[in-house]
């Protein structure tokens, strides 16, 4: 019973243990250092510090003075009700067998086991530590005493006796405790700065691993894209390299055997001047009037060129015609290739959805990104903006440069989508008029481009619901493609444009999606 009360008077009554480095507030009550300083930095903010035990206010930071018996004290309570733990250091007045120390004489420069200790403690000048190897570089080197202060000015430790005597006498100095507490706080500071400065390097470490990652993963994808399309371009290399040469060397063999049909004819004819060369050196050998006059075979008649063997340069095949239109229309579909190719890497750009043009029988969503149709008409203002029915336009117009947007359309069965200028008819849907163009799908499955109510067919019927629409404003071009693997393109509009332009979106049914 005796050792409960006695613990219970040698318990800090914040932490509720037993007295550790134990200080006295003016108001003469104890505490744990480390328990009252956490207390009095809690009340820091408010400008006035309370005593927990009695609620005294001190209008400054009260003072803490060191309670050493106390903490002797205490250090022999906790020593009686604890293990002895070996530290390796052992007492020095076990000379029989080792003794695992649990503290060390500063005075002494000696180590004490609990036997050693109990006597030892009673001397009230011996200063105890926790076991060390060298508690004599506890003491001043000049001096030989116990280091009790701490020189401001140096900033060094020193004893009594170089306040007195020695060379920092006239100095500011602090006890070690209150030294010790103001470097403390001054790391508690640096400590809170510093583990902030970790907390942001971690979160500065985890975006960039999550961007490196993004990267590696953007990548990979545009990776397996580029080497889809440049598969697909090697694949048409190849037809169109077969297909070229495949003509050209029809082409050439029309034109050799157009060349050996007319070698054969002449061939045939130079035989027969020969033959009638011969005849008539002959005929002039003969000295007999009556036989020259007589033959036949020596007409003039026979011998002159046919207005047809006057023109055999026209006859000949012409070699530079035999591949020209050819190649040139293959490169054109090759051209066609080289344009996806630049569609596919080309950067979408987002765009926002404009409410204050959408017509009230359909709903946008909070990120401006998706427009569905509404189950009910909304009541929004009306204005000379607004569509009358299914459409919506984009915040943004464009009046140069390039642009992309890529939409998704599989929940919807009926759309359009394309562009516009400002001024169209509200009552109008777009491509019905001339100053729009647009893409559709309709309940049929029938998909075609649309200007001026005429329907242009795709050139094949996508199987995608993902689209990609491409705006070159000073080439004059609106072009369509499906975002199937590889890219393809639907259509392309050549105009010359007047005014800026905006993204336009009819739904009828489901909703569609800006995606980018």
């Amino acid at each position: 019973m005796a050792s409960a009360n006695l613990r219970d008077e040698l318990s800090c009554s914040i932490c509720l243990n037993i007295y550790t480095d134990p200080v006295t507030l003016r108001c003469g009550h104890n505490f744990c250092r480390n328990c009252i300083n956490q207390v009095l930095d809690s009340q820091e903010e408010s400008g006035l510090y309370t005593c927990p035990e009695c609620r005294e206010e001190f209008q400054k930071r009260p003072v803490m003075c060191n309670a050493r018996a106390l903490r002797n004290i205490a250090e022999m309570l906790f020593i009686s009700q604890s293990d002895q733990k070996d530290t390796g250091i052992y007492c020095t007045y076990c000379v029989d067998s080792p003794v695992p120390a649990i503290k060390s004489c500063l005075l002494c420069e000696s180590s004490l086991c609990g036997k050693h200790l109990s006597v030892h403690i009673k001397s009230p000048e011996h200063v105890l530590s926790d076991p060390t190897n060298s508690p004599g570089n506890r003491k001043c080197s000049i001096h030989k005493k116990i280091v009790e202060y701490y020189c401001t000015k140096e900033g060094v430790c020193i004893c009594v006796y170089c306040i007195a005597v020695g060379e920092h006498k006239g100095h500011q100095v602090e006890s070690l405790d209150e030294a010790s507490e103001k470097k403390k706080e001054k790391l508690r500071k640096d400590l809170e700065m510093m583990t902030s400065n970790k907390a942001w390097a971690e979160k500065q470490v985890q975006s960039l691993e999550e961007r490196k990652t993004d990267v590696k993963v953007k990548a990979t994808g545009v990776t397996e894209r580029i080497t889809a399309l440049f598969r697909d371009v090697r694949r048409e290399l190849e037809e169109l390299e077969h297909k070229v040469l495949s003509e050209i060397s029809m082409q050439a063999e029309k034109i050799s055997q157009s060349l050996s049909n007319l070698i054969q004819q002449l061939e045939i004819k130079k035989d027969k001047l020969s033959r009638k060369i011969s005849h008539i050196e002959e005929l002039c050998k003969t000295t007999d009037p009556m036989t020259v006059l007589k033959d036949q075979n020596s007409d003039r008649e026979d011998i002159c060129h046919t207005q047809q063997e006057d023109n055999m340069d026209a006859m000949i095949p012409c070699e530079g015609d035999f591949h020209d239109d050819i190649i040139t229309d293959r490169l054109h579909k090759l051209s066609d290739l080289i344009k996806d190719i630049c569609v596919c890497v080309q950067q979408p750009e987002g765009v926002l959805l404009d409410e204050e043009t959408a017509a009230n029988n359909i709903h946008i969503s909070g990120d401006l990104k998706t427009v569905s149709r509404s189950a009910v008409t909304l009541n929004r203002p009306g204005t000379p903006k607004r569509f009358k029915d299914c459409q919506v336009l984009s915040k943004r117009s464009f009046s140069c440069g390039r642009h992309s947007w890529e939409v998704d359309t599989s929940n919807s069965t009926v759309w359009r989508v394309g562009l516009c200028y400002p001024s169209m008819d509200r009552k109008s849907y777009i491509g019905n008029i001339k100053d729009s163009w647009c893409i559709r799908r309709a309940n049929d499955d029938d998909c075609n481009s649309v200007h001026e109510s005429k329907r242009i067919p795709f050139p094949h019927k996508p199987t995608s619901h993902k689209f990609r629409i491409c705006l070159d404003y000073e080439a004059g071009r609106i072009s369509f493609y499906e975002l199937s693997d590889p890219i393809r393109h639907l259509h392309t509009f050549t105009t010359t444009f007047t005014e800026p332009l905006h993204l336009v979106i009819y739904i009828w049914d489901g909703s569609m999606t800006i995606t980018s």
